[in-house]
This record gives structure tokens, sequence and C-alpha cells, in this order.
């Protein structure tokens, strides 16, 4: 008898913790469970990458960063060597000068011949009275008119020298600001806020004109594309609050916003995974993470850290709780997990862009 009690009260405390575990479990899915209004799809942490190009064939003089390195915008990445230019531009230089002193020198003929014409004319004023009180003759005064109109055309001549002149000096101080934007030119810069991804040749290499010298990736631009089928995708909105929450920091949630939601179905990516396996036809959702956020946390960004986007189809259903707390401000530790996969991959991907 006594043994039966036992038995049942051991079965009664099992029964009411296995209730009590199934009550708690119960109520922790429904706090989890995301309503109709919000849906999700897996990616990535992605930024564009852009490509700094030498517009000139060179040689490369000196590299100023490494990869992983932060850049920001006019910051000298790489300088390509300008010897031949800057030889170029002295000769520029010089002929400008010389430009200058032409036209200097038409100056004074312009006032030389303007000093003849003066006295050419006031010559044959003389000479008009003159000649009406006879006192010189037809032969004389015609010299003297002659005079005067020789001191015209001088006088023009120089003058469109210095049209000439102006034009020589306007044309080497136009040669003069080319060589130097092609001499700035070979000083390559960022134009971006981000960080170097592939450091693409090394000091002493000669590059093509385009050749690829570095890639950064612009951190003001981090985003997630998530894939949603036709009948999401159709009540979705651009700038609709969506939510991120990395793999790697589970705890936290991001916010962004929908930046763009293409117009065209595709074909299921293989790498995305679906709740619906008859949903062949996906259009690709871009979730982008807001610049100023981003700058706050910006030694911490890094891109191919997968997760999950949420988006909200209807602004007016409030987030789940646990899609409500925000990543903190930059002050506090956030503990992440290590990802040996995303290590891997970065590393495989810098191999190959060696090897390329």
């Amino acid at each position: 008898m006594f043994k039966r009690i036992v038995l049942f009260v051991v079965v009664a405390g099992i029964a009411a913790g296995g209730w009590f575990w199934w009550s708690l479990e119960r109520t922790r899915l429904a706090e989890n469970a995301l309503p109709p209004e919000i849906v999700s799809g897996n990616g990535r942490i992605e930024a564009v990458q852009v490509d700094v190009s030498a517009k000139y064939a060179g040689r490369v003089m000196d590299m100023m960063v490494e990869e992983g390195d932060m850049v920001a915008p006019g910051q000298v990445l790489a300088q390509v060597d300008t010897a031949e230019l800057e030889a170029t531009l002295e000769k520029a230089v010089a002929q400008h000068a010389e430009a200058v002193e032409s036209l200097a020198e038409t100056e004074a003929d312009i006032a030389s011949c303007e000093s003849a014409l003066l006295l050419a004319a006031n010559n044959l004023e003389r000479s008009e009275k003159l000649l009406k009180r006879n006192a010189m003759s037809q032969e004389e005064y015609d010299t003297r008119k002659n005079v005067r109109e020789e001191a015209i055309a001088s006088l023009k001549s120089a003058m469109a020298h210095r049209r000439t002149a102006e034009l020589a000096i306007d044309a080497a101080k136009a040669e003069v600001k080319r060589i130097q934007t092609q001499i700035n030119d070979y000083t390559l810069r960022s134009t971006i806020t981000g960080r170097v991804l592939y450091r693409l040749v090394e000091e002493g290499e000669v590059v093509a004109a385009g050749g690829k010298v570095l890639t950064v990736l612009d951190l003001s631009n981090v985003y997630m594309e998530i894939f949603l089928p036709s009948e999401q995708a159709s009540r979705l909105a651009i700038h609709a609050d969506a939510r991120i929450q990395l793999d790697v920091a589970p705890q936290f949630v991001i916010p962004a916003e929908v930046a763009f939601v293409s117009p065209e179905a595709q074909f299921t990516p293989k790498q995305v995974e679906t709740m619906k396996e008859r949903d062949k036809l996906m259009f690709r959702v871009k979730v982008q993470i807001s610049p100023a956020l981003v700058r706050q946390h910006i030694d911490q960004v890094k891109t191919g850290v997968r997760g999950v986007a949420y988006v909200r189809l209807d602004d007016d259903v409030p987030w789940p709780k646990r899609l409500q707390n925000l990543f903190p401000e930059p002050t506090i530790d956030v503990p992440l997990k290590s990802t040996t996969e995303t290590s891997d991959q970065t590393v495989a991907t810098v191999s190959n862009a060696r090897q390329r």
C-alpha cells in the first residue's frame, strides 16, 4: 500500500512538472510567434563593393593601406608614378610663360603702332591745310596719307597678334590644368567611408589603364537581401519597418527598413530556405540598415554574417517581444559568438582574389 502511494505521488509529480513545462513552452512559443503581418527571410549582411582603379597606366609607387583598414573620403590609398608627367608639366608651364612674354611684346608693338598712327594722322591733318593754300604738292600729300594708312594697318596687325597671344596663353593654361588634373588622377583616393576588402597589387607592379588596385566595402550602404513570395512581396511597401537578427548576436535585433523590392520575380536561389517549398518564384527584397546606425558601430560591421530579416506588411502591427531588444550603444560590450563558417569563407574569398 505504501509503495502504491509513493508511486502515485511520483507519477503525479512528473505529470505536474510536465504540465508546467508544457505551459511555459506554450507561453514562450506564443510570445515568439510571428503574426501573419510580419514575414521573414534568411540572408547575410552585405555591402556595396567599390573598386578603386587606376585611370591611367603606370607603376604603383606606394600603397598606403592594408586589407582590413578603415578609410575615409579623400584619404590617399595608393600613388602611381608621375615622373614623366611632372616633366611634361614643367614644359607646359614654360610654354605658358613664353605665351605671357609674347603678349607683353605684342602690347609694346600696339603702343608703338598707336604712336605712329597718331603722328601720321597729325601730319596728314597739317598737310590738308597746306594743300588748300597750295603750299604743298599733291604728291607729298598722297605720301603722308599713305603713311597714315600703313600705320592703321600696322595697328590692326598688332591687335590681331595680341588676340593670338591671349589665345595662346589660354591654351597653355588649359594644358597645364589638364596635366595637373592627370597627375592628381595618379593619386588614388577614397570616395567613401569603408573598409579595405582586397589589396590587389603591390608596390612596384605596373597596372594598365582601368586596372583594379583595391576593393573597398562601402559601409554607408550595408544591407541584407531576402526573398519573399509574390503574395507577401506585393503587400510590402518601400521604407517599411524591418528588423535584422544576426546568428552571432541573437539576443539583439538591428532596426532597418525596406529599401528595394524587385519588380521582377525570379526562381528561388538554392541557398535560400523557404517555409513553402511550392513557392518557386520569389521577389528579391533589400533590407537596409541606417547609415547613421552603421557609423555608430563602424568597427563591428562585417559582411558575410548570416541572420534573419523580418519585415512588417502592416505598420499598425506591433513587433513581438523578442524583436524589440534593439542593438545596444557602442559603449556596451556585446558578446558575440564565434562563427568558424564566416571566418573560413572570408579566408577563402581573399585567397581566391589573390589567385585571380
